[in-house]
């Protein structure tokens, strides 16, 4: 179903899409709606075509190598705060993260979609988003049975119902998750009033990117790609690892991009571009591929001997993430639902594969539980938190870039308002750390997230070769805001198991554990076993140049006549939501200004 080698070398296509991922992708199969356009894909990845780990729910962390189950106890989280430690997974393969990750369909609050406009981004508003994520999306809606029986709230939703791409509650929702749902409610959290239209603040149920019928993954492959494989003007190269851009001056001094040097086997090849080069290979990777072609840090590029094409030095920077720490507890032995537990026992697994094949079992799991909210509804210290980060910001200003200044005062504005950075999941097995599963027992996690983080990160090469990663520094927890935030917040969490119906369900809190009680102790925990949420942005962020822009609103970049960058690096400012549907919306918006539609 995929190209092979010598359909795309000694050739030129109008685009080269560098990365088949979410975006690549989406953008991929609307250019070639039109006949007369030639479009190449190259991807680093494998196909990874009917993959069964990829396609069965509630195998959260297999793409990893390693069980949902034993995931975050047996891995490292990428970077501990305190050392070096890197474990970094990312959506290397056809589909890119939108076919490994955990399948969560959420959308931001419209305000916080509005700030992109705001940051001098003509037409990247909460309007234009719904819009393009409804040409992404058909929703099927649950029967009232389902509805009844677990207690959603769907009234006045509004979804797509003509795209590529289903969304649907799973097929099976844990008996918990409404006990969960009551006591946060129980803890005075407040119902979302639209919360996949805008104004996602409260607890509710979601969908996920998941069809109904078959209980599988839906993605960006069976969304975009088998629709459209057989186009004879789609090209999709796999296990194709792009090392630069081959690029050229036009005659108005801007840097043209003619076409892409790319591994494939021992062996380097180029392939000619005739229009243009987009660059769709994720939060982590864009950035490098500009720096790696010579556009970036002069500085930095230079100390790497790789020659300078054009001086673009915010490449790499304003890089901000969501990150996450899982609060488990132990379930009751009398209680009779299952979890992802059981599935440690390879007999058990097997009969729920066996089950899945059916329809039925624990693969039809998926996560539903979501709870997105402002500090202040979780703590007394919100006010005195955020005050005395509005007072380090300006007593300290000079520290802080005026670009980085004119961010963070729509960050207080979104604190004054209540906006909903901290969020909770309910995750239907054991996801914590240090202390480990014990054998033939059954665990609640409830995840604690942050959202709205202060703290800037980098993303850039240390090496001139290709087949290097860059160096990754999120700059975790350096601004004191954020530390605070997430001790309050998973203080809150740890409630739950005090607060009925929740408490009837458990015995003991297994992680942080009962030793881990002060506020400095639970700093001391999140600092060595936070971890990230794989929602990276910013590296390439999408702002005017002088308040340092990496792209333009069309997505191009600076300097430059024909290269563009559309995936999450060029969100500016992160918002309060998990970021599968806003890369589709990236990728739709960017197929239309492409077109020259927009």
């Amino acid at each position: 179903m995929v190209a092979k080698l010598e359909d795309v070398t000694g050739k030129a296509f109008d685009f080269i899409i560098v990365g088949g991922g979410t975006s690549g992708l989406c953008i991929a199969a609307r250019l070639t709606e039109d006949p007369a356009v030639s479009v190449l894909v190259l991807e680093a990845g494998n196909a990874n075509l009917n993959d069964p780990f990829l396609l069965r729910p509630a195998s959260w962390g297999s793409h990893f190598g390693i069980p949902a189950y034993d995931w975050a106890f047996k891995t490292t989280p990428q970077k501990h705060c305190n050392n070096n430690e890197f474990i970094w997974n990312r959506g290397k393969g056809l589909g890119g993260s939108s076919g490994i990750n955990f399948m969560c369909w959420t959308k931001p609050p419209a305000e916080e979609i509005n700030d992109i406009e705001r940051l001098g981004n003509p037409g990247w508003n909460w309007e234009n988003y719904e819009a393009y994520c409804h040409k992404t999306e058909t929703c099927v809606y649950p029967t009232p049975e389902i509805v009844t029986k677990h207690g959603l709230r769907i009234e006045g939703w509004h979804k797509g119902s003509t795209g590529p791409l289903t969304t649907a509650f799973p097929t099976k929702i844990n008996a918990a998750e409404l006990q969960i749902q009551k006591t946060l409610l129980n803890l005075g959290l407040p119902i979302a009033k639209n919360p996949l239209g805008g104004d996602p603040t409260g607890v509710f149920f979601g969908t996920n990117t998941i069809d109904p019928k078959t209980s599988t993954r839906t993605y960006a492959v069976t969304a975009y790609y088998d629709p459209n494989v057989n186009r004879p003007n789609l090209s999709v190269l796999v296990q194709a690892s792009v090392h630069k851009l081959e690029t050229a001056t036009d005659s108005n001094g801007l840097v043209v991009a003619t076409g892409v040097e790319f591994a494939y086997g021992n062996r380097t090849y180029t392939v000619n571009a005739k229009k243009e080069v987009v660059l769709c290979a994720g939060g982590l990777k864009s950035s490098q591929l500009l720096e790696l072609s010579g556009i970036g840090n002069p500085t930095l590029l230079k100390s790497l001997d790789i020659p300078v094409v054009l001086p673009l030095p915010t490449v790499g920077e304003n890089v901000q993430e969501h990150c996450f720490i899982g609060i488990s507890w132990e379930i009751r032995e009398d209680v009779t639902f299952d979890t992802i537990d059981i599935l440690r026992d390879p007999k058990a697994m097997a009969e729920q594969i066996e089950l899945h094949a059916k329809g039925e079992g624990l693969y039809t799991l998926g996560m539903v539980g979501f709870t997105f909210v402002p500090l202040q509804m979780l703590s007394k210290r919100a006010d005195e938190i955020h005050e005395a980060a509005k007072e380090k910001i300006e007593n300290n200003a000079s520290k802080y870039s005026p670009q980085l200044r004119e961010q963070y005062k729509i960050q207080l504005e979104r604190l004054e308002k209540g906006a909903p950075g901290c969020e909770f999941i309910s995750f239907p097995g054991f996801l914590s750390r240090p202390n480990p599963p014990k054998p033939g027992k059954r665990y609640l996690t409830i995840l604690a997230l942050m959202n709205h983080f202060f703290s800037r990160g980098t993303i850039h090469v240390k090496a001139k070769d290709p087949e290097e990663d860059p160096e990754f520094d999120p700059h975790y927890l350096e601004e004191e805001i954020d530390l605070q935030t997430f001790v309050e917040t998973v203080k809150f969490a740890r409630g739950l198991g005090k607060t009925v119906p929740f408490k009837d369900l458990v015995v003991d809190e297994v992680n942080p554990g009962p030793e881990v009680t002060t506020d400095e102790e639970i700093a001391d925990w999140l600092k060595s076993y936070m971890t990230t949420t794989y929602h990276t942005i910013g590296a390439c962020s999408m702002l005017p140049q002088d308040k340092g822009g990496v792209v333009d609103p069309k997505l191009k970049v600076y300097g430059t006549s024909n290269i563009r960058v559309a995936d999450l690096s060029v969100v500016p400012l992160h918002f309060a939501s998990h970021t599968q549907a806003t890369t589709y919306v990236i990728g739709e918006q960017a197929a239309n200004i492409i077109k020259g539609a927009i």
